[in-house]
């Protein structure tokens, strides 16, 4: 893939590996089965490894697989990402995390995830443009925050008011039609901040701010998440390059488990709400994305009992103690997580974050 030019320097972003085709033949294995021997398609990937196509293996020997989770099994082939975790490696089409973290932002590694390339100037400033134009969600589903218990969790009520989108915008649900989907991934993009900022509003008791279109995708969300009507709002530009740089890292992660929901969902032709809303309720289980939440309430925790850091690394090698370290790697790096070192880097830059959100909470 050459180069493309893009209106934030990413034209010096070069793609380690060809995002594509993300599979070719390599040849057969043969499987011996009572006697018989059966030749089962070989495949490559786009980075050499090696996979046993096994879609015919029940018409040729009755025989089916089984692999609980998934481990062993890949449920599809696909050009978007390439994640490597003995030798810590991530990759979104061919380009490595650590490179677009560096040279793009959050909406450039969006298209290139959605459309397979980096875009142009024009394109990029075109996609920009479309997304501040679906920022803002029906004013009838304002309404709806009215109805969810202020402690209710915010995973509940995102997943909720992103499956009742399909109500409201019918005119894009059909998903054989590929411009109706690309309709729907935009206006997707674009209101979940405002969907997730207004839920975080409704917890606080304060009053929804509309989104800005004069703002950058980051920092139109920390606005709709911590401006307050009555006094004006700046946004700390550490702030929203580190929430810029956060999205970028998760933007994407192969077929887990959010994601592989989806696509199971979506396999029935439901509407893309639908099966967004779907992902989101899958994020939601403390073994995927709910991690994170752990994760802080342990710190809160540590925070809330002096702050001895030592004292809980301590309780965490014994294993009598029953607790456990929360959201210190992900399971599939077995040598180290790549986005670990970018959001460390990121945290220097943000030392007093905590403290500032903070002042933001009514008290």
């Amino acid at each position: 893939m050459p180069p493309q030019s893009s209106a934030s320097g990413s034209a010096d972003v070069v793609p380690t590996s060809p995002p594509a085709p993300p599979t070719s033949s390599a040849g057969t294995a043969q499987l011996v089965f009572d006697g018989t021997t059966v030749d089962l398609p070989l495949l490559a990937g786009s980075e050499g490894e090696r996979a046993i196509d096994t879609a015919k293996l029940r018409g040729k020997t009755s025989l089916v697989t089984l692999d609980e989770g998934y481990v062993n099994t890949g449920s599809t082939t696909s050009a978007i990402t390439f994640l490597d975790g003995e030798k810590g490696v991530l990759r979104y089409r061919g380009y490595p995390i650590e490179v677009l973290a560096e040279k793009c932002d959050f909406i450039e590694v969006s298209y290139l995830l959605i459309y397979g390339k980096l875009p142009t100037t024009e394109e990029l400033n075109a996609f920009r443009k479309s997304l501040s134009h679906h920022s803002m969600i029906h004013e009838d589903m304002r309404s709806f925050y009215n109805g969810f218990p202020r402690d209710a969790h915010p995973m509940a009520i995102v997943g909720s008011v992103v499956g009742a989108l399909s109500t409201f915008y019918q005119d894009s649900l059909d998903v054989r039609d590929p411009r109706q989907v690309e309709v729907s991934v935009h206006r997707l993009l674009a209101k979940l901040p405002t969907i997730a900022a207004y839920s975080y509003k409704k917890s606080i008791g304060q009053p929804l701010m509309y989104p800005r279109n004069d703002l950058s995708y980051c920092e139109n969300f920390l606005q709709m998440m911590f401006a307050v009507p009555c006094e004006e709002y700046h946004c700390d530009p550490d702030f929203a390059d580190a929430l810029d740089m956060l999205l970028i890292v998760h933007a994407d992660h192969e077929q887990n488990c959010s994601t592989s929901t989806v696509r199971m969902v979506g396999s029935s032709d439901a509407n893309l709400f639908a099966s967004i809303a779907a992902g989101i309720s899958a994020l939601w289980g403390p073994l995927h994305g709910g991690a994170n939440q752990a994760c802080v309430e342990m710190l809160e925790r540590i925070v809330a009992d002096g702050g001895n850091v030592q004292k809980y690394v301590d309780m965490a090698k014994n294993k009598d103690s029953g607790f456990r370290l929360m959201g210190f790697g992900h399971r599939v790096y077995k040598n180290y997580d790549p986005r670990a070192k970018l959001i460390k880097a990121t945290c220097t830059q943000c030392p007093h974050a905590a403290d500032d959100l903070s002042r933001t909470r009514l008290t």
